[in-house]
């Protein structure tokens, strides 16, 4: 049998998203194993920021501006990857997030979310996983190998209270990452995996106001539940997500796509009782 490998130095990987508090962490991490990372952001001046604190610590790496909703702009981006490094290995979907807006609140009853709010939420989270799949894995295609990454939550296996258009768009995305685990399998080659991991619960942008008292700093009712509901009785961290990042884009998991990998303080195994 040959020697179990976690080894990614060397590969190439895209980050959509990759000035987020999540991603960024994820990028940072990935350049310390070895990659050459492309932080693709819809901001250039933060994934500038990004890309130049990876070089300064020694790794290899650019930024480049991506509207991960319109195809020219991730075509552009893709080339841009290709004109550096020749080739994509790993393309990790993390962009995506919440907005107040799609989400009930005394506010805001389910009765009178807007369409344009639902849609954006929507759209950001599914199409802007598919459609940088579309981009980068027809170049995975053309390479005859290659690993997906996307990012879907706890939302996706149970729909959570408040958040009705991210829920749906999460779920989605594990139904979008075993959909293309068998069609790149099976139409292109049995080297290019799919697979996603679903994070528990960590404080971002997107849901901190649900999480956080603005006024007090303490945790609101929802965030108590969440700590409850926790076995581990914290939130996570954005570095505890990347082991999973490492393996599910290693030769470790050379037999592995198709999959939705918790990585949640044992949130999905906790009943509450």
């Amino acid at each position: 049998m040959g020697k179990v490998s976690f080894d990614i130095s060397g590969k190439v990987a895209v980050v959509t998203g990759g000035a987020g508090i999540l991603c960024s962490a994820m990028s940072i991490k990935l350049a310390e194993f070895g990659a050459k990372v492309a932080v693709l952001d819809l901001f250039k001046d933060k994934a500038q920021e990004v890309a130049d604190g990876i070089v300064a610590n020694g790794g290899d790496a650019i930024a480049v501006e991506c509207n991960v909703l319109n195809k020219e702009s991730i075509e552009k981006a893709c080339k841009e990857v290709m004109d550096k490094y020749g080739r994509v290995d790993i393309l990790i979907n993390g962009a995506g997030g919440n907005k107040k807006e799609a989400t009930t609140s005394e506010d805001m009853k389910f009765f009178d979310i807007p369409k344009d709010a639902l849609s954006w939420v929507l759209e950001l989270n599914f199409l802007g996983t598919v459609m940088p799949t579309q981009v980068f894995g027809k170049v995975m295609a053309d390479q005859g190998d290659g690993c997906v990454v996307n990012i879907s939550s706890m939302a996706a296996f149970t729909p959570l209270t408040k958040t009705i258009s991210y829920s749906a768009a999460k779920a989605a995305i594990s139904n979008f990452t075993q959909w293309m685990a068998v069609h790149f399998a099976k139409e292109y080659s049995n080297k290019i995996r799919v697979n996603a991991i679903a994070p528990g619960f960590l404080l971002t942008q997107q849901n901190y106001y649900l999480l956080i008292d603005k006024d007090t700093g303490e945790a609101t009712p929802r965030g108590e539940d969440v700590l409850f509901k926790t076995p581990m009785n914290r939130y996570g961290e954005p570095d505890e997500l990347v082991g999973g990042v490492i393996y599910l884009a290693s030769e470790a998991a050379s037999f592995v796509t198709g999959i939705v990998l918790p990585i949640d303080g044992g949130f999905l195994a906790f009943a509450g009782v």
